[in-house]
């Protein structure tokens, strides 16, 4: 497999720099896959744009959680469904929640299943979900913002979880308490 560098502040092609030192003061640390980022600064802060308006969609820190996890676990992410663990621990979201979410197990409340539902239907359709899908996230007590804002959460998604398959991304040392794999490994 491809070994992709991982920079640090000092060493990452200039655009990238202060894009990491961001990522520094944010998170108190570099996070491994900002550091492969950085090697096309461009994706860098394309991500770290997208992260910061996924979290300030209308969705509760619930729901988000939920609309990252069920994409990370969908595109088997063995970077990012632990480190959006430790992300959910962080906010406070409820830890059956987050384990039913690795664990593909059924969530707490028909709302948060709703959402899961509607998030993989748009995952695996590739964005060609049936008016019924809709409909039924919709019924769901969700709106067509809330559509629109998965869409751009998926965007952020695709870009860490692609990143992460490419370069194999070392789990962050703080998230690796959190390490996880996919079950069913192999199905598609």
């Amino acid at each position: 497999m491809t070994e992709f560098k991982i920079f640090g502040p000092t060493d990452a092609p200039e655009k990238s720099r202060a894009l990491l030192e961001s990522s520094l003061k944010t998170f108190g640390m570099v996070p491994n896959l900002h550091g492969v980022m950085a090697g096309a600064p461009g994706l860098l802060e394309g991500y770290q744009t997208l992260h910061r308006l996924a979290t300030e969609t209308s969705f509760s820190k619930e729901e988000l959680t939920v609309v990252w996890q069920a994409i990370n676990v969908e595109h088997g992410c063995h970077y990012c469904v632990p480190a959006h663990t430790g992300i959910a621990h962080s906010m406070k979201v409820d830890s059956s929640i987050t384990e039913a979410l690795r664990n593909e197990t059924p969530l707490p409340t028909s709302k948060l299943e709703a959402l899961r539902t509607f998030t993989l239907d748009l995952v695996r359709s590739r964005g060609r979900v049936d008016d019924q899908a809709v409909s039924d996230f919709l019924k769901a007590g969700f709106s067509e913002q809330n559509v629109l804002e998965i869409v751009l959460i998926l965007a952020q998604k695709v870009m860490s979880n692609y990143t992460n398959h490419l370069a194999n991304t070392p789990i962050d040392k703080p998230f690796q308490k959190f390490a996880w794999v996919k079950n069913n490994v192999g199905r598609e």
